[in-house]
C-alpha cells in the first residue's frame, strides 16, 4: 500500500479573496520524483491544465520547467491576484500509484472550515471538480454536515454555485470543471461544449474549461 501525502503547505496570501482547492497532486510530487517539465508546486503537473488556463487568462508568460523561477512565478502571480491555494486531502493510501481520486483510501483530511476561519478576507471556493465520489466539493460537504452549515444552492447549471454562513460571512463555492485530462470525457458529454464544437470544429476541452475559469477568476 502507498501512503500519498500532500507534499505543500496551504499558499494563501493574507489578503486572498479566492480558494482554489482541490484533492492532491500526482503521487510523483509525493516522493520528489518529478519530471522535467513538472513545477514543484501546486498543480504543477506537466499534464495538469490549470496553470496554463490561468496563464493564458492573465497572460503570464509562465515558464514550465522544474526550477525556481518558476514556483516563484506562480507565488507572485497567487499574492497579486489575491488568490490562495489549499487542497482539502492531507494524506491517503493507494493500492495503485497513481493520480486516480476514486483510488483514494483511508483519505485523511485537511480543515478548511478552520482555514477559513483564521483566513477572513475570503469570499469564494474555486473547487477543481465537482461533487462526484472523492472528489474536492464532495469531501467539503462533510466539513459543512459536521458543522451543520447550510449548504445552500445557488445554480445547478455547470458550474454549480453553492454558498453558505461561517460567523456572520457568505462563502460562495464554485465547482470549476476539473483542470486534470481525465475530465475530458464528461467535457464532451456537457451540452454546451457540443453545441459550441458544432458551431466550431477548433473548439476544444481546453477552450471549454478557458471560458468557465476566466469567468470565475477575474
Amino acid at each position: 500500500m502507498f501512503l500519498h501525502s500532500h507534499p505543500y503547505k496551504p499558499f494563501i496570501p493574507k489578503t486572498a479573496t479566492k480558494l482554489i482547492v482541490g484533492t492532491l497532486p500526482p503521487p510523483r510530487f509525493s516522493i520528489n520524483e518529478l519530471l522535467t517539465e513538472d513545477v514543484n508546486f501546486c498543480y504543477g503537473s506537466k499534464y495538469g491544465l490549470l496553470w496554463p488556463i490561468l496563464d493564458k487568462i492573465y497572460t503570464l508568460n509562465l515558464e514550465y520547467t522544474n526550477t525556481k523561477h518558476a514556483v516563484n512565478q506562480r507565488k507572485e502571480f497567487l499574492i497579486r491576484s489575491k488568490i490562495g491555494i489549499c487542497d482539502i486531502v492531507q494524506s491517503c493510501e493507494r493500492e495503485k500509484i497513481n493520480a486516480s481520486d476514486l483510488g483514494m483510501k483511508n483519505i485523511k483530511l485537511r480543515n478548511l472550515v478552520n482555514l477559513l476561519q483564521e483566513n477572513i478576507s475570503i469570499e469564494t471556493i474555486l473547487f477543481m471538480g465537482g461533487n462526484s465520489k472523492n472528489g474536492p466539493e464532495y469531501f467539503f460537504r462533510s466539513h459543512v454536515k459536521e458543522r451543520k452549515l447550510e449548504f445552500k444552492i445557488i445554480s445547478l447549471k455547470t458550474p454549480k454555485i453553492h454558498q453558505f454562513e461561517l460567523e456572520n460571512r457568505v462563502i460562495k463555492t464554485i465547482s470549476l470543471t476539473s483542470p486534470s485530462n481525465a475530465a475530458n470525457r464528461s467535457i464532451g458529454s456537457n451540452a454546451l461544449y457540443k453545441k459550441l464544437k458544432s458551431a466550431n470544429k477548433l473548439f476544444s476541452t481546453f477552450d471549454f474549461r478557458l471560458l468557465q475559469y476566466e469567468k470565475y477568476f477575474k
